[in-house]
Parts: structure tokens; C-alpha cells; sequence
């Protein structure tokens, strides 16, 4: 089965990639260093000639609030056209947990603009909504920092592995369409100062995290659930402590 995997050099569709092609699946790894472009059109409908399922995994290159929106839009409204005289027959993103429970994050909005996008395209298609990866967490904290400390919200966090991420989106793109919302998280359950805690001391940093209820992440207030699945969800594997061991972030 041909499969396009839109963002498939990055961090989750590289991961992806290998994985759908090591089950023996035709899978093209769109980019567009490889040709491929979401946002001019260059090179989609060659891309998506045969294909049975586009995962979007593509990212905007810049966060702010206008820019990213202008991505989303753009990217999923040329993507989902060029979808419709190909065939395809499931169409996968990658989306966030809480997405719609943050209105004030600019990111956070621009994903579900793309969502809806997806959901009125008339595309059989899935949406899958992740917790922050682990690899992440220490942008996470740089951003939270303040001179020695790091001012974090006590709100639920549950991050999960790239590896993790990636094979669920392999897996789902496999099965049939939902026309729904899958979420994914990791095992571990916990605040978030608390976890960014334990990482900062595996990495050996020795700034103190500060427990900030009115601390903002990415520019929204984190509320108790804001950033976990509210119910039913997959979970990964690998938990933080064993994704430490195998993992050198810093150092």
C-alpha cells in the first residue's frame, strides 16, 4: 500500500517512515527539501498519485500566532484538495491534547483551525491528539526559566516518546478511519513542575523548579486537566525514567 507521510524527515516522520516501510509498505517521505510542498503546492499531486493514506505530520517553522495560523490553513487546505482526485481513502494528523481547551495559545488555535479543516474535507480520516513529547521538555523548561529558576504550572502533565508517537501513528494509519479523534499520552501522570523537576536533575541542571500556579505555557494559563486526555487513551511505553536512561538531552 502507498502511503505519503507529509513531514516525513522530522522527528516523528522519520520514526513513522521506517517503521511503515519495515512492514512492507510503498511510502513516500514528503518534504520539502524532497520536492514536496504543502504551502505553494510544488510537487502534491505527484506525490499523492496512487496513495491510499497521507499522514500530515508537517509543522510551521515559526510560532507566531499570525504566521502559524497562516500555516495550518494553508498547508491543510492544499494538502486535502490534492487529497480528493487522488483517492485517498484515510487521511492521519497529528494534532494535541487540549488543543481546544487553550484559546489563548496562538499554536493551540491554529491546530484546530486545521482540525476543521479535516473534519469538513468529506476525507475519511483520523485525528490523532498527542501529549508533549519528552524530547521537548527541556525547551519546555528554557522557556519556563527565569535566571536560576524555572516557574511552572502545577497542572496534570503526561509527556510521551517520539519512538511511542510514532509507531501509534503507524498503527493508526494502518486501521480503518475513525472520523474521530484518537489520544495518545505516555505513562506517567504527574504535575508538570514535578516532572520538569525530575528531568532538570537527570540532565544534571541544577536550576530550582518553582510551583507557579499563574505561570503560562507557550502563552496559556495551564489548568489542572488542561494538558492530559480527559478519557480514553493509548499510552506509550516507555515511561520518563526509562526514556532518561536511554536518552542524553543535555550534557
Amino acid at each position: 500500500m502507498k502511503i505519503v507521510v507529509i513531514g516525513g524527515t522530522g522527528l516523528i516522520g522519520s520514526k513513522t517512515v521506517t517503521i511503515l516501510r519495515q512492514r512492507g509498505h510503498d511510502v513516500v517521505a514528503a518534504s520539502p527539501k524532497g520536492g514536496v510542498n504543502t504551502i505553494t503546492g510544488e510537487g502534491l499531486n505527484q506525490a499523492l498519485a496512487g496513495a491510499a493514506v497521507v499522514i500530515d505530520l508537517a509543522n510551521s517553522p515559526s510560532f507566531e500566532d499570525k504566521a502559524v495560523m497562516e500555516f495550518f490553513e494553508t498547508s491543510g487546505r492544499n494538502l486535502l484538495a490534492a487529497e480528493k482526485p487522488a483517492g485517498v481513502w484515510h487521511h492521519v494528523a497529528l494534532s494535541i491534547v487540549g488543543t481546544d481547551r487553550t484559546p489563548e495559545n496562538g499554536y493551540f488555535r491554529a491546530k484546530v483551525a486545521q482540525e476543521k479543516l479535516i473534519e469538513a474535507s468529506g476525507i475519511p480520516y483520523t485525528i490523532i491528539r498527542a501529549t508533549q513529547f519528552m524530547e521537548f521538555v527541556g525547551a519546555i523548561a528554557d522557556a519556563g526559566g527565569d535566571g536560576k529558576a524555572v516557574r511552572l504550572s502545577p497542572g496534570l502533565f503526561q509527556p510521551i516518546a517520539a519512538e511511542d508517537v510514532s509507531a501509534m501513528v503507524a498503527d493508526v494509519a494502518l486501521e480503518a478511519p475513525r472520523n474521530g479523534i484518537v489520544e495518545i499520552a505516555g505513562p506517567d501522570r504527574a504535575p508538570f513542575n514535578e516532572i520538569v523537576a525530575r528531568y532538570l536533575k537527570a540532565v544534571g541542571d541544577p536550576r530550582e523548579v518553582i510551583r507557579d500556579p499563574e505561570a503560562l505555557y507557550w502563552g496559556g494559563r495551564v489548568e489542572q486537566h488542561s494538558l492530559v486526555p480527559l478519557g480514553e487513551a493509548r499510552l506509550g511505553r516507555i515511561d520518563l525514567s526509562e526514556w532518561l536512561r536511554r536518552s542524553r538531552p543535555r550534557g
